[in-house]
């Protein structure tokens, strides 16, 4: 079985990787987030997935490197995580009582072949109305603060979503179904056969 290599430092990766049973070591990425106005948005997470997982890559001679980053898109508006509890005031308030989308960018790149696979998941979110006071509320549990667009769904933040269109796991932070996809394209099944191993 190959070395998995999560490039992140995102505790919800980590577990959703966890729960398709792979382990893994963790090794975050040390790369510039910043966006270009000429993207768009999955151009954006594209290319900081892929930036990561090379980051990560030249530091080992073989294994898997799974890297990831993940926006919030409310019309042509990219929301990355929040500076300060102002800004994250800002962005909840945006998202309140519309649709927005979730885009995560991930990067799976087989560092023994040199083959590396990028790809893009989308998620429309729909948030209730939501009134100021649960916004400060929210804000106070400092969970807002890590996280693009200010809100995590498996937290707290369920009680602001009232639904969604697509994979629920893109918006906590990794599209398990593709990541699952992109594995099968390097030869990696994670349930059985090659790879990974059978029962």
């Amino acid at each position: 079985m190959p070395k998995i290599i999560l490039a992140s430092e995102s505790p919800r990766r980590s577990e959703l990787l966890r729960c398709i049973g792979i382990d893994f070591i963790k090794h975050p990425a040390s790369v510039d987030e910043e966006f270009y106005s000429h993207e768009n948005p999955e151009e954006v997470v594209k290319r900081l997935a892929s930036n990561k997982a090379e980051n990560v890559a030249d530091q080992y001679s073989k294994g898997i490197v799974v890297a990831a980053d993940t926006v919030v898109v409310l019309g042509r508006k990219i929301l990355g995580k929040p500076a300060d509890e102002n800004e994250a005031h800002a962005m909840l308030s945006m998202l309140s009582g519309k649709k927005h989308q979730v885009i995560t960018g991930v990067c799976v790149k087989d560092i023994g072949k040199n083959i590396k696979i990028v790809e893009a998941e989308l998620t429309n979110v729909y948030f209730r109305t939501l009134e100021e006071e649960e916004i400060w509320y929210y804000i106070k549990t400092g969970e807002p603060m890590d996280k693009a667009g200010a809100y995590g769904i498996q937290g707290l933040g369920a009680l602001l979503v009232e639904k969604i269109e697509g994979c629920y796991f893109n918006v906590v932070g990794l599209p398990l179904n593709r990541l699952n996809k992109m594995f099968k394209v390097l030869g990696l099944n994670i349930l059985g056969g090659e790879g990974f191993g059978g029962v």
